[in-house]
């Protein structure tokens, strides 16, 4: 990405963040006593600029302090949409009443009684979906799918496979989550496992400070463990990234395709954003599949679920993605399905299998609402 579109990006991205919460906190400070403005003041402003500073310390100060600010101000993010979201309807009721009154008259009696009541509800109804939010994204779901392809592959009649996508392994998704994912996986005794992108969250300090990367040398599959790069791959450094994966235990595809066994192929797509951000144009999944028997069963990892056709105009017989967490926030998940083809789940167009993961790991809050964190337990069984 070039540097002037960077500070472009970057410079959106505050000035909405900013006046988001210009907006709230002028909501929440008109209900606070003028004895404890000055006060509530400043816990605003911490919370509000812990995300950034965090990230931005975390590169040149002290560890443990930039990882609380990166808790609190991941904690505020979710805190913030939800927050938003209510203020939002209150103000929409309140603006309709102006135009067409239709309170009853008994909120007008005790207005400053009545307001301070509303935001005590608002606070609870938050507070309740965040902690229930984050104690959900602790939850590790497996769900399992029966897939018939019908081709042969060599002498397998079935093979056991085990996916995962979005771990982002970092400040919030630390060792113990890796270890808890790794767990789960190997105990489903897969003969293959893939990780469909975003493995590293963004900055790999965090990973390296704190070993997060040793949980992937447990690891076990007959057929090995394979991954893909993923958009945060790249934001955080697409090199330190592949190397530091390559190192723990996970074979990197990009842009290529590997014959297993001589029964079947895995194919890895680099991200669609490596243009973006590292100025490099992916092959075509046309280009990658040269050379390759379409008469075995071909796997395609996909990172960002977009131009689903494409693998059914190429004979792909299961394509995995990742990406879109399934918005992560509900109800986000309503937007999600409008910009991808399906958001979330198994679909099939003739031949073709796909499943787009909400992944197992979430970025920004450790939040999930309307979706639980999963791994994805494939028993693909071959039939000519």
């Amino acid at each position: 990405m070039k540097l002037s579109q960077t500070i472009i990006f970057f410079g959106i991205v505050f000035a909405v963040y900013g006046l988001i919460n210009f907006y709230i906190a002028k909501r929440i400070l008109s209900i606070i006593p003028e004895s404890h403005k000055t006060l509530a003041t400043y816990i605003l402003v911490f919370v509000i600029i812990s995300y950034v500073a965090g990230r931005f310390l975390e590169n040149v100060w002290v560890w443990y302090i930039s990882d609380f600010l990166v808790w609190v101000g991941s904690f505020w993010i979710a805190i913030m949409f939800y927050a938003l979201i209510f203020i939002l309807f209150i103000d929409l009721l309140r603006g309709i009443n102006y135009l067409i009154p239709f309170f009853p008259s008994v909120f007008k009696t005790n207005p400053e009684k009545l307001r301070s009541f509303v935001a005590a509800v608002i606070a609870i109804f938050v507070i309740i979906l965040v902690v229930g939010g984050f104690l959900n994204s602790r939850i590790l779901s497996i769900r399992k799918y029966n897939i018939t392809i019908h081709k042969k592959a060599g002498e397998l009649k079935s093979l056991n496979i085990v996916m995962a996508s979005d771990l982002h392994l970092g400040t919030i998704n630390g060792k113990n989550f890796a270890y808890r994912v790794v767990d789960k996986i190997n105990k489903l005794k897969p003969d293959i496992i893939l990780f469909a992108g975003d493995i590293i969250d963004e900055d790999i300090k965090s990973v390296l400070r704190n070993n997060v990367g040793k949980a992937l040398y447990e690891l076990n599959a007959k057929y090995g463990v394979y991954g893909i790069t993923g958009n945060h791959e790249y934001i955080g450094g697409i090199k330190d990234a592949v190397k530091y994966l390559q190192n723990h235990n996970i074979k990197m595809i990009r842009d290529e395709h590997i014959k297993i066994d001589d029964s079947f192929y895995i194919v890895g797509r680099e991200d669609r954003d490596s243009r973006r951000f590292a100025n490099y144009n992916r092959k075509s999944l046309n280009n990658i599949l040269s050379g390759v028997d379409k008469s075995l069963p071909i796997i395609l990892m996909d990172h960002q679920p977009f131009n689903l056709n494409d693998a059914k105009e190429n004979g792909i017989d299961l394509q995995l993605s990742g990406h879109t967490h399934n918005g992560q926030l509900w109800p986000l998940n309503y937007l999600i399905d409008k910009i991808y083809e399906f958001g979330w789940g198994y679909a099939r167009r003739e031949n073709t299998h796909y499943y787009v993961s909400c992944g197992v790991g979430g970025w920004g809050p450790p939040v999930r609402i309307g979706s639980r964190p999963e791994i994805i337990n494939f028993k693909l069984t071959f039939n000519e």
